[in-house]
């Protein structure tokens, strides 16, 4: 297999496409990957572009080590290649391990739906709007301010009330993730561009059980017109800077992953409302051990005792970028505690990127190709972070060989209104420690 080597400081690649258009997903790629999907996921026409690349077939495994809610493990198994998943956000991973579990009777989803929608309805016709539900406080604390208005909220948890009650197990995490996607899309006031909001219109009401069994349905036909429904897919809940319980060695022929990036977005806020609503997240202690296991890429997920810098500690131009960092924050004044990390959260966010690469090194066959979708970054007071440069230049020093950077799209960065790069960093195992 031959690919074509790109100097690290090329700005030319392959499919360049601009902002929003390449990360869009196209009607033809609708199935499964629209169950449920992070709006910022990278789209399954990349994973697909690479799937064929790397030259992957049923007798290859590919790990997406950030699987996020599953593109390219559904792309995988669409195409019949076995994969596994790491995913430490609880509610991304349940949505990845649903997206991927095909083997339910979709007549038998869609009446069971049925049945609970019509219980549903009935509930929330014979009460007294007066008393609606709500969440307990201190879930409630956690959304959002206003993301959803009381009477979805109330419908939404009488729904709930009911898939409990009429609990079929074969059908109930996917009515689950259904309710997710219209929870988000259908029943809240959220919106979403760069980051997570709340719209300044309100709504006072929506269907919130039509469109939920409006969902189920997508899931059933999506079932219903199919084909791998054996390929191999799994997805653990864990952090993928600890690899060595989880895979065999030498069993993964490729990696394609989208991690996070550094910036000062705080991923848990992304699914928040879902995350709650579902159970995942029910006080601050589980977001704060939510928080714990995710890659330090924001300020907003450091902890006292985070001593993943020391695995970049003699990297020169990562401390460069963090001393720039700080000098430019106490040049500007800036004083909040969010502001004094900035220089931190990088060091640590590289260092985590260091230690996955390095634990990642016995599971990986001989040859194995390996592709890392990031962006520059200027979010900590406008100094720049050459992302996919750096990974590159910790890879090589991990013994890993750079291939290319391929560059898969720009996007206009929201503070500076400049293009920024976002690239494959494309590696290879050579099989040597």
């Amino acid at each position: 297999m031959q690919l074509y080597l790109f100097p690290k400081e090329d700005v030319t690649a392959i499919n360049v496409r601009k902002n929003g258009n390449a990360n869009k997903l196209s009607g033809d790629d609708k199935q499964f990957h629209d169950w449920y999907r992070f709006v910022l996921s990278f789209p399954p026409h990349l994973v697909r572009e690479y799937l064929v690349k790397f030259q992957l077939t049923e007798n290859n495994v590919v790990l997406d080590p950030f699987c996020g809610t599953g593109t390219t493990l559904v792309e995988a198994k669409l195409h019949g290649i076995p994969s596994i998943g790491i995913e430490a956000n609880d509610m991304a991973h349940f949505a990845c391990s649903v997206k991927v579990d095909w083997d339910i009777d979709p007549d038998k989803l869609m009446k069971h739906a049925v049945l609970v929608a019509e219980k549903a309805n009935q509930i929330i016709s014979s009460e007294k709007r007066l008393s609606l539900r709500t969440l307990p406080e201190e879930s409630y604390t956690l959304l959002l301010k206003d993301s959803i208005s009381p009477l979805p909220l109330h419908k939404a948890l009488v729904l709930l009330e009911q898939l409990e009650k009429n609990k079929n197990p074969y059908f109930r995490r996917h009515e689950l993730l259904a309710l997710a996607k219209s929870l988000v899309f259908s029943s809240s006031n959220l919106h979403f561009g760069p980051e997570v909001g709340v719209q300044r219109k309100k709504k006072t009401d929506a269907p919130v059980i039509e469109s939920w069994l409006a969902e189920v349905q997508y899931i059933a036909e999506d079932i219903r017109h199919t084909q791998h429904r054996d390929t191999f897919a799994m997805v653990h809940h864990a952090d993928s800077r600890q690899l060595a319980a989880l895979l065999t060695p030498q069993s993964i022929d490729a990696v394609f992953t989208s991690p996070p990036y550094p910036n000062e977005k705080d991923y848990t806020r992304t699914t928040r409302l879902e995350s709650v609503m579902l159970g995942f997240i029910k006080d601050k202690m589980q977001l704060r051990a939510l928080k714990k296991n995710l890659l330090r890429s924001n300020t907003r997920n450091v902890y006292k005792g985070d001593d993943d810098d020391k695995w970049i500690a003699e990297h020169e131009e990562i401390q460069t970028i963090a001393a720039a960092i700080e000098n430019r924050r106490i040049a500007l004044g800036k004083t909040s505690g969010f502001e004094k990390l900035y220089g931190k959260v990088t060091k640590l966010y590289f260092g985590g990127m260091a230690r996955h690469l390095a634990e990642l090194r016995p599971f990986l066959r001989p040859g194995a190709y390996l592709g890392y979708v990031v962006g520059d970054q200027a979010s900590y007071l406008q100094v720049m972070i050459r992302t996919g440069r750096l990974l590159a230049d910790i890879a090589q020093s991990l013994g890993y060989q750079v291939v290319s950077l391929d560059l898969f799209r720009t996007r206009l960065a929201t503070a500076t209104r400049k293009q920024m790069r976002e690239e494959v960093v494309v590696l290879q195992w050579p099989g040597r420690q």
